[in-house]
């Protein structure tokens, strides 16, 4: 299968350079390949803190494959300038981790990066394949990932370590020039680009923290004042994990959340009654969440936005005739329906008396307005209905 594809760059000898060591060689290597597509990976540790710890950078261009350690890539300028250029293509796979590291690492927001993971997809290799797995279909190679979850802070990293780390993007450009022939192919030229974007933007989109409650879809059943009490106490969850630099779950979990705003305690006493928080919590934080949800109970507010409650029965079954037509435009298109129409989007057409003209306009527009454009009369009778019947 090889044969039909560009060459793929071959693992630098260890005797051969691998490593970039100064931010100097850094700006110049990245200068010398300025024209060229730009494959990026990371290593990372994220165990017991709430943001990544960079572990290692991984680039190629062409045939030249490199390792940067963070501390050398985080003082080059041509490094940050590179990651913010919108008209040098970046190549990813799966490109969420690293997207949210380069965030907080970095403290600047990614431009004209393309997710091939989602770019393959569109070409036809199937939702959510593994890197891996999809290196070894096109290019006949089984990867060795024992070095997966080892220790990517450690000095020096083991010859297994590097191997892991350049076979993690020597493949990345003759997959993007492969997906890119296909979707030409295919007429959807534009579509991974755009959807790297949307996925981008969309990740951005969650970070914020007076936002978070929004992910906790169990408080759907709470009364607007409640969400407004959840809505605080998540505020307050992300800001002290952050703070600390902890995971969510390691400061109170979701669900103990849900009943505080449930039960508003009025008491340290009444706070360690609701399940799920645990004694520590109330030691630390005690008289803080009771203050915290006596001031959000008594300020009568409540979120402009609330949690997105489950279809009715009637939303339920318009969902699946519309998402019927959606499978139909997908398995002709060799797209997946997973992709062409997420279920938060599809949803999100179907909980409001009218339909919702916004989230419309992601399914006619776009690569996913021609995919759908033979169905989509189909789809609007069945809004139509929707809105005659509420």
């Amino acid at each position: 299968m090889n044969h039909a594809f560009p060459r793929v760059p071959p693992i630098p000898e260890e005797s051969a350079p691998r490593w970039l060591t100064t931010p100097a060689e850094l700006d110049q290597w990245l200068s010398e390949h300025q024209h060229e597509p730009l494959a990026l990976d990371t290593e990372f540790e994220r165990v017991s803190t709430f943001y990544p710890i960079p572990g290692l950078v991984q680039l190629g261009a062409g045939e030249s494959l490199r390792l940067v350690d963070p501390s050398v890539a985080e003082q080059s300028a041509r490094f940050r300038e590179t990651l913010a250029d919108a008209g040098r293509p970046k190549l990813l796979y799966a490109m969420g981790e690293d997207l949210e590291l380069f965030r907080h690492w970095l403290d600047l927001e990614p431009r004209g990066l393309l997710d091939l993971q989602l770019g393959s997809a569109l070409a036809g290799a199937g939702f959510s394949v593994g890197y891996a797995r999809l290196v070894e279909s096109l290019f006949g190679e089984v990867l060795d990932k024992s070095a997966t979850r080892s220790d990517w802070l450690a000095r020096p990293l083991s010859p297994a370590q590097e191997r892991y780390a350049l076979d993690d993007i020597r493949f990345l450009e003759p997959m993007y020039q492969w997906v890119s022939e296909r979707l030409r192919a295919r007429g959807l030229d534009g579509a991974m680009a755009d959807e790297s974007d949307r996925f981008a933007a969309d990740l951005l989109a969650q970070s914020d923290p007076e936002d978070a409650y929004l992910k906790l879809r169990g408080g759907w059943p709470l009364s607007p004042e409640r969400q407004h009490v959840l809505r605080a106490l998540t505020r307050w969850r992300e800001q002290e994990c952050r703070r600390r630099d902890r995971p969510r779950s390691r400061v109170l979990a979701d669900a103990a959340l849900i009943g505080i705003a449930e039960r508003l305690p009025d008491s340290v006493g009444a706070l360690a009654a609701v399940e799920g928080v645990p004694p520590v919590v109330v030691r630390r934080y005690g008289d803080g969440i009771i203050e915290l949800v006596q001031q959000a109970k008594q300020s009568g507010e409540v979120p402009g936005v609330l949690i997105d409650r489950p279809l009715t029965r009637p939303q339920q079954d318009r969902y699946r005739k519309i998402k019927k037509h959606m499978v139909r435009a997908a398995e002709q298109a060799d797209v997946p329906v997973e992709l062409l129409a997420p279920r938060k989007r599809l949803e999100a057409l179907l909980r409001h008396d009218r339909p919702d003209m916004d989230t419309l306009a992601v399914f006619n527009t776009g690569w996913r307005g021609q995919v759908l454009e033979p169905v989509l009369p189909e789809i609007r009778t069945l809004l139509e209905e929707q809105d005659s019947h509420d």
